[in-house]
């Protein structure tokens, strides 16, 4: 039995949806279409139930493809995904505006049930309502109390599911919704003004005390929170203490993972008897998982923060200040957050712009997310300014490296919010974006919420990038591991003949030795060789371009590719600067220098060079069009800028 769930934004659909779903909840797609839904299921009396989470709207009539999602299957009895029985969620303390959505829905003769939720709100706004009185404007509808957030109701909801009924009998409110009302704005108009005027006739019967004024007060809190001034102030001063959190205790639980699975793939190799299906699994199906399982921490820290500002209504607030100065870039008041975000990771900033409604301004989001420089790229910016860039001081206080460093930042933020205004022009949409949402009244978290908003999040990412990026991780182990014919096996003979007459060098640089000179005649060294070519114009030569195409796997494995390329070991970056800072050309010239060490850095502002991120938007725009797009102007924008660099610092 299909149980569908709607109602206006902010009402406490999601709690309701978690109240009686708990963890069996999954993420998909409404059937033809890329527009996500939630399912969850649940049972009750013997009987198995599937929840359908439509999209919040305010009116049957959409504004956003999501919205058009819940007319085109309410209305639409032969649709796969028409319910059985629809809970509509109202909020008890504004229950005049959301009297319009039910009252369409009714009038769309699905079997109906009104969740009055938030009565205890309504009851603090010294606003009692009527059930009886409301169930008389609605006779075919059940009409019950909830309180999702407090857990209550939930046994009165499947009580009134398991004795839902068909509606034979038309039964309208105000009469059948107008087909044509759909793309016309002057009908949509008309029809709500004359729900409005009914329901307004109609509420004093339904409400039976209500405040002596009407007026619109501003909360002590919204008066500093939304302050045109004091507001960004005390946004940025939570993101600060909120990134500040991610990066110190995100680390630490990133680098157990990181060193278990290292740890497994050295066993599973001692253990297991050499061959290719052991170098498979430790090389390449082990660091894949592990490719996957290392971002956990950072997504779950985030998204755990976000859901307690957004369970305690101080997210909405942020969106309405921000909207002013996102909205002539293209993006939205919502894109702040998943901008922010993406400077951690952008895995997770990428998987916030969900609560961007509109279609064109999340698409735009979603792009240029990545631009910001996120944690991956330190490793990368670190060795090479430490490499290029001498550490003096300005003014006797200010580091010239650490200058360099904030300069990246700030040039991919500026990208970014410039590649927005670019998109907004080139991406055409029917639908013009725009910020319609209420303040909900402020409250203290629901911790069950929560952790079911980290869990999913989490899921999501395991489950659906999680599969693209281990099948990336082992097509980059096959192409560094394999080579064409017995060249590889020649290159490693020759370097054991040389250990063998030089009793002086160790093992542990013999392994280096080999490890470098099988990757140099790789099929992914003989790639590297073959865009020299190409790259040769931004200052890099076939080892760089090694490191290019391997850190795709994730950015930071540029420097591991180096590493190994010179055959120093993978944690000794100090032995590294220094074989790097000697590489010369054949003509003589150092390789890295100041103009092609700065291109390497702003090739990496631009270059999407991360599969996970690749996977990841992937699985949120339902389509490779999107991420192969965005690949591609990333690596020309990578490309140019890291080309106009070299040619004037050298």
């Amino acid at each position: 039995m299909k149980v569908g769930l709607v109602g206006n934004p902010n009402t406490g659909k999601s709690s309701i949806f978690n109240l009686l779903t708990g963890l069996r909840q999954q993420v998909g797609n409404f059937p033809g279409i890329t527009v996500e839904r939630k399912v969850g299921s649940f049972s009750a009396d013997s009987k198995d139930f599937k929840l359908i989470d439509f999209p919040g709207t305010y009116s049957i009539f959409p504004r956003s493809k999501d919205e058009k999602v819940v007319y085109d299957v309410l209305s639409n009895p032969e649709h796969s995904e028409f319910p059985d029985v629809c809970i509509v969620v109202v909020d008890a303390s504004n229950l005049e505006r959301n009297l319009l959505l039910f009252s369409q829905v009714y009038d769309l003769q699905v079997p109906l049930i009104m969740a009055l939720n938030m009565t205890d709100v309504a009851r603090k706004n010294k606003k009692e309502i009527q059930r009886e009185a409301l169930q008389k404007m609605f006779p075919s509808a059940q009409i019950i109390e909830t309180n999702a957030r407090a857990g209550l109701g939930k046994d009165r909801l499947i009580e009134a599911i398991l004795n839902s009924k068909e509606r034979k009998d038309p039964d309208y409110f105000l009469g059948p919704i107008p087909e044509e009302g759909i793309n016309d704005a002057l009908i949509q108009e008309a029809e709500a003004s004359a729900r409005y005027e009914k329901i307004q006739k109609l509420i004093d019967k339904v409400l039976v005390r209500k405040l002596e004024s009407e007026e619109i007060t501003i909360s002590k809190w919204d008066r500093i929170l939304v302050h045109p001034l004091w507001g960004y102030f005390i946004f940025a001063a939570i993101l600060m203490v909120v990134f500040q959190f991610i990066f110190s205790f995100a680390t630490l639980p990133m680098d157990i993972i990181d060193g278990a699975f290292v740890k497994l793939g050295s066993w599973l190799q001692e253990v297991l008897p050499t061959g290719v299906f052991t170098d498979l699994l430790s090389q390449g199906i082990v660091p894949g998982i592990g490719g996957v399982l290392v971002f956990i921490p950072q997504i779950a820290f985030l998204f755990f923060f976000i859901a307690i500002l957004e369970e305690s209504g101080y997210l909405a607030r942020v969106v309405f200040i921000m909207d002013r100065l996102m909205r002539p870039l293209g993006l939205n008041g919502k894109s702040v957050v998943p901008l922010l975000s993406s400077v951690a990771c952008a895995i997770p900033g990428v998987m916030a712009t969900r609560t961007i409604s509109d279609w064109k301004e999340r698409m735009i989001t979603i792009l240029v997310a990545p631009l910001m420089s996120c944690s991956a790229r330190i490793p990368v910016y670190t060795i090479l300014i430490s490499l290029v860039i001498p550490d003096h001081y300005v003014f006797g206080v200010l580091n010239v490296q650490g200058l360099v460093l904030f300069g990246l930042y700030a040039l991919g933020l500026v990208s970014a919010l410039l590649v927005a205004l670019i998109l907004k022009k080139l991406i055409k949409s029917k639908d013009k974006g725009f910020l319609l949402m209420e303040l909900p009244q402020y409250q203290r978290p629901k911790w069950g919420n929560v952790g079911l908003t980290v869990w999913e999040k989490v899921r999501v990412f395991v489950w659906d990038a999680g599969k693209i990026i281990l099948a990336l991780s082992v097509i980059l182990w096959a192409l560094a591991s394999y080579g064409p014919g017995n060249e590889m096996e020649k290159a490693v003979k020759i370097v054991e003949h040389q250990f063998e007459n030089n009793t002086n060098l160790d093992q542990e640089e013999k392994e280096n030795q080999i490890a470098s000179v099988k990757l140099e005649n790789s099929y992914m060294g003989i790639l590297g060789k073959t865009i020299e070519p190409v790259i040769a114009p931004l200052g890099y030569d076939w080892k760089i371009g090694i490191s290019l195409i391997s850190s795709f796997a994730a950015r930071e494995v540029f420097v591991g590719s180096l590493a190994t390329i010179y055959a120093v070991h993978a944690d000794d970056n100090e032995k590294l600067l220094d074989r790097l800072s000697q590489e010369k050309r054949s003509d003589g010239s150092l390789v890295y220098n100041l103009a092609s060490g700065t291109s390497l850095m702003v090739f990496y502002v631009y270059a999407m060079q991360c599969m996970a991120t690749f996977a990841i938007v992937k699985r949120e725009t339902k389509s490779w069009r999107w991420p192969l797009f965005q690949m591609a102007f990333m690596g020309i924008l990578a490309y140019l800028g890291a080309f106009i660099t070299y040619q004037i610092l050298s």
